[in-house]
Formats: C-alpha cells, sequence, structure tokens
C-alpha cells in the first residue's frame, strides 16, 4: 500500500470524506513504523540544532483537530527529541477580555517564534474560523462594528492567507496540520477516558456537545482546507485513527519542511577563526 496523500493542494477542493482517518500507508502495524519514526526524531534534533544556531528561520507548526485526535501525544512524541529551549508550545482556549478588545490574530501573532526557534500551535487563530463559525453567537463578544454573517468567513480567510504570507515573507516557515479522526474511533477515546480515572481531567461535557455538530464542523473544516491551504502554508489532513501512524507522519512532514530549507551552520570570518587558533594554542599552554 502506498502512502496516503496527505496535502490539500492549493487552488483545489477537496471533500474531508474522501479522506480515511484509519489509512496507514505501506505500514502494517505500530512495530513496522517505529524504527522510521526514531529516526525521523533524531534528524528533527539535528535540523533544530542548525535552525537555532543559523538564527534566519523560525518554524511555525499548526495542529488543529476534532477533540481525541492526538494533539497533545502527537507533540509529546514527536518532539521528544528536540531542545526545549528552542521549542515553545502555545494552547490556545477561549479568549480573556484583554484578547478579546484587540483584533482576532493579536493573541496568536505575539506568540509567532522568533528566527532560531520552533513554535506550535496547539488549536491557533483556525478557531475562528471554526468553533466561532458553529457558534456565532461568540461574535458578540468580539464588540465588532459590524458582523455580516454571509461574508464575515471569507473575510477571515483572506486575512489568515495574508498574514501567513506576510509571516512567510519574513522568514517563518508554517506548518498546517489536521489531525483527521473518524467518528467512531473519537467515541472509542471518550470511552476510554470515561472508564479510567486517570483520564477524567481529559473529558469534559462540552466535547459531547460538539461531536453532537459532528457534520457542521466537518463542513466547516473542508470550507477552511479548500480556501487556506496555500502555497506558502498548505494544510496536511493527517490520518489520526492510529495515532503511531500520524505521529510518524507528522513527523516525515516537519523533517521534509526543514530540509527544503537548506539549513546550514554558520560560517565564521577568518578573523573569529584566528582567535580560535589563539584560543587553543591558549588552552593547550595550560598546566
Amino acid at each position: 500500500m502506498s502512502s496516503p496523500k496527505t496535502i490539500v493542494s492549493p487552488g483545489t477542493k477537496i471533500d474531508l470524506q474522501d479522506y480515511d482517518p484509519a489509512d496507514t500507508g505501506k505500514f502494517e502495524n505500530k512495530e513496522s513504523a517505529q524504527t522510521k519514526l526514531a529516526a525521523n526524531i533524531v534528524e528533527l534534533a539535528e535540523y533544530q540544532n542548525i535552525l537555532y544556531a543559523q538564527n534566519k528561520f523560525a518554524v511555525l507548526i499548526i495542529f488543529q483537530a476534532m477533540d481525541a485526535a492526538g494533539k497533545d501525544s502527537t507533540i509529546k512524541h514527536v518532539m521528544s527529541g528536540i531542545n526545549p529551549q528552542g521549542c515553545q508550545v502555545y494552547s490556545f482556549k477561549s479568549p480573556s477580555t484583554e484578547e478579546l478588545d484587540h483584533d482576532y490574530l493579536w493573541r496568536a501573532h505575539k506568540c509567532v517564534p522568533e528566527r532560531g526557534r520552533i513554535g506550535i500551535f496547539n488549536r491557533s487563530y483556525y478557531e475562528e474560523t471554526l468553533i466561532v463559525r458553529i457558534h456565532p453567537e461568540l461574535l458578540l463578544k468580539q464588540n465588532l462594528p459590524q458582523v455580516d454573517l454571509k461574508e464575515i468567513w471569507h473575510q477571515r480567510f483572506q486575512e489568515i492567507n495574508n498574514f501567513e504570507q506576510y509571516l512567510t515573507n519574513n522568514g517563518v516557515v508554517i506548518i498546517k496540520f489536521f489531525l483527521h479522526i473518524s467518528k467512531a474511533e473519537q467515541k472509542k477515546r471518550f470511552l476510554a477516558r470515561i472508564e479510567a480515572p486517570q483520564k477524567h481531567w481529559k473529558f469534559s461535557a462540552d466535547d459531547i456537545k460538539a461531536r453532537d455538530r459532528w457534520d457542521d464542523y466537518q463542513a466547516a473544516y473542508t470550507d477552511i482546507f479548500n480556501h487556506t491551504s496555500t502555497k506558502a502554508a498548505p494544510w496536511h489532513i493527517i490520518p489520526a485513527d492510529r495515532k503511531w501512524f500520524t505521529r510518524l507522519t507528522v513527523a516525515d512532514i516537519i523533517c521534509s519542511h526543514l530540509k527544503q530549507l537548506e539549513l546550514a551552520y554558520p560560517q565564521i570570518s577568518a578573523e573569529q577563526l584566528a582567535k580560535l587558533a589563539d584560543a587553543k594554542q591558549m588552552l593547550e599552554r595550560e598546566k
């Protein structure tokens, strides 16, 4: 079996129902994928070292998904080998009063990673075209001058595209993942959380409310992909019914993006080399 197609080609129209959440490509089981995942984690750690030293690019990784799709565990496993000093993770929940008094991109923009670092958004500004779209009453809290529910979502798609192009122009590499879980697998994971006391903290009654609007969320996500998968920042739809395959695929795609940057350690000047030689001689003369 060949690897599943994950990227949403810019300018195309897709239907999320055409993507199989249980696809595992050429891998038959977790054991067959472990070696590849381990190699990707080592490779990612090396790329991060060079990214940090070069201090030219920043990497912003965005995760979106339905509840229980495995965003947290994917971040934990894929990033397990990198230096914490070069990585930062932000989770975007309901906006605070301060955040509501700013434009909707403000709280995300101030969390964009600086050069040399990897930033991870666990959910993101895309919630403003997703949960706010499913619950338009949330727009009232944003106190906008005027709202046209027929136009605002496409307006926000364009604003987000412009924002991501702006970041790209300034050296921020954007990698966007949607972890695609099936409704049946989500039910299975919800029941596991309810039945295991150590997982009760992960479950919320709001999760069931969102599940009741499953079709609405799937339609909203499809619209997001069809309007915001661009050359600068394409979407990757990752099968998420098998967590081991999700982690492998995410790690592989991140490594591929970093490889394309042609990262390299900084070259120092002849003067700096001479100073290094002097320092070496001084150290070697020590008794």
